[in-house]
């Protein structure tokens, strides 16, 4: 198996036009991507009717007397950003019906196109997130009288998430009738959730006899091609949202015989100072 379960997979066969939602996928893509789809959707748009109305019969556009065709197509295209926007600077005008009917269609073309992108701008704004930040190994550590499978979880903003809720699952890859199968089994934790998370949280799965690590060794562990999924949930007080995190480890993130380092210290003035790097530092 290659890569990461948690990773949004490639989706293979034929995908039709209804599989392909616009709001999401904008929604959902990097700001950079998403400032520049706008901005290339502008252009694009300002072009279409540039070309339209360069195409019109000379005096259609009162104002934009040009002798070549590079200023007449100047002329069109910033004509259309006036227009699109509702600015409408009255330096040039539509004077003939088609260029009215061009211009009128633009108009209500332009009202539409910044509604929704509006819309998406305030949904990209105000959707609440989580930056919970994850330790970079799973650390297969001793515990009370036997071992336990920890990782460690940190808030990276300085918002407040109340009542935290861990649920992390192991999926193992094995064979039956000579085909791979995957199965998942839910982890017991220590502690499933937190009130809140000042500092960091580690969190805990006991490897008990109840456990389906329990006698599994480094190389068990790597043949099954162990991936362990977590999933945190907790209420953004900013927002009053839910917010959740994911993350994964694969079998050889997994540290054995080793501990989390403290991650915290106290300055002079006796204040508790959380460091982010350190929050998955081992103890040497």
């Amino acid at each position: 198996m290659q890569g990461k379960l948690m990773a949004r997979p490639w989706i293979a066969g034929i995908v039709g036009v209804r599989d392909f939602h616009p709001y999401l996928h904008l929604i959902n893509m990097t700001w950079p991507g998403f400032l520049t789809t706008l901005f290339v959707g502008y252009l694009a748009v300002n072009t279409v009717f540039a070309m339209l109305y360069f195409w019109l019969p000379a005096g259609e556009l009162q104002g934009a007397g040009a002798t070549d065709s590079l200023h007449r197509f100047l002329n069109g295209f910033f004509f259309s950003g006036h227009t699109l926007t509702t600015v409408g600077y009255g330096n040039i005008a539509p004077v003939g019906l088609a260029a009215n009917l061009i211009a009128s269609f633009e108009g209500l073309l332009g009202v539409l196109g910044f509604a929704v992108a509006t819309g998406l701008l305030f949904g990209r704004v105000s959707r609440p997130s989580a930056r919970i930040g994850f330790s970079e190994n799973l650390v297969v550590s001793p515990y009370q009288d036997g071992t336990s499978l920890q990782f460690r979880v940190v808030n990276r903003r300085a918002n407040s998430i109340m009542d935290l809720e861990a649920r992390v699952l192991l999926m193992t890859v094995k064979t039956g009738n000579g085909e791979p199968r995957r199965t998942y089994e839910m982890l017991k934790l220590e502690r499933d959730g937190v009130l809140f998370l000042p500092l960091t949280w580690t969190v805990v799965h006991p490897i008990d006899s109840e456990s389906p690590l329990w006698g599994k060794t480094a190389e068990d562990i790597e043949r099954l091609q162990a991936e362990v999924l977590i999933l945190i949930k907790g209420h953004d007080d900013t927002f009053n949202q839910t917010v959740t995190a994911r993350h994964s480890y694969r079998h050889n993130e997994m540290v054995w015989g080793a501990r989390f380092a403290p991650a915290f210290s106290v300055d002079p003035e006796g204040d508790l100072v959380l460091e982010l790097r350190k929050v998955g530092e081992l103890a040497s």
